[in-house]
């Protein structure tokens, strides 16, 4: 249903505006254990059935801790037909849950196809742009990056917003300004990330401010 009512919003559109469709962690993956790889694939081509059958034009599959249930998912996903872009998602510990830095995280998903990689999720702009860093060095120009940060504040020890005594209940204390977010999207430029967004915490006008600062309003838009 929530495929369709993109779908029914992208075509009410006055110009090209693509529908992706999401992957994200099965919650079944355990890398010695080959039984849970097939369920972790099941689960993924069910939703893409789904989706595909809806008509996206391209998959999203996020937040992953697991290079590996990442991998699945480009596979799952190639084998559909569709454009992949994988997100990994960079904990406290940005290495994933087997022990490869996040440069080589999104160096593996690059070798295997995937079309656009990077991260999001978990970090702030200020402490995602470090990693942001390390991944655009550890591939090629030619590949294409993402970043999605979340709208809450991180701490040096705990830059994962989930392990903050805010987390869930307390959100709003730890929420970033739209100017921050902002400021993101320009350095995310600037680094060579050609797919800019948001993630937990975002609303309308932090997406509004980075559109904006990025050139992607509508020149006949009235000022607030």
């Amino acid at each position: 249903e929530a495929t369709r009512v993109a779908r029914r919003v992208a075509g009410e559109a006055a110009r090209d505006v693509l529908v992706a469709g999401n992957l994200s962690c099965a919650w079944v993956y355990k890398p010695d254990e080959p039984e849970t790889h097939r369920r972790t694939r099941e689960l993924f081509d069910r939703q893409l059935a789904v989706m595909t059958g809806e008509g996206v034009d391209f998959i999203i599959a996020e937040t992953f801790n697991w290079t590996g249930e990442a991998l699945i998912a480009a596979e799952a996903i190639k084998d559909a037909g569709l454009p992949a872009m994988i997100t990994m998602g960079l904990d406290n510990d940005p290495n994933s849950f087997e022990g490869y830095s996040p440069g080589e995280q999104v160096k593996r998903l690059a070798d295997a196809g995937v079309d656009i990689v990077g991260t999001n999720c978990f970090r702030s702009p200020g402490h995602m742009l470090p990693l942001m860093e390390e991944i655009r060095a550890a591939v090629p120009d030619t590949v294409h990056l993402a970043a999605q940060p979340v709208a809450f504040h991180g701490t040096y020890e705990q830059p994962n917003f989930v392990s903050l005594p805010e987390f869930p209940y307390e959100l709003e204390e730890i929420t970033l300004p739209r100017a921050q977010m902002g400021e993101f999207a320009l350095q995310a430029r600037d680094l060579g990330y050609n797919y800019i967004g948001s993630c937990c915490g975002s609303v309308a006008s932090h997406v509004r401010e980075m559109a904006r600062v990025l050139g992607k309003t509508s020149s006949d838009e009235r000022e607030w």
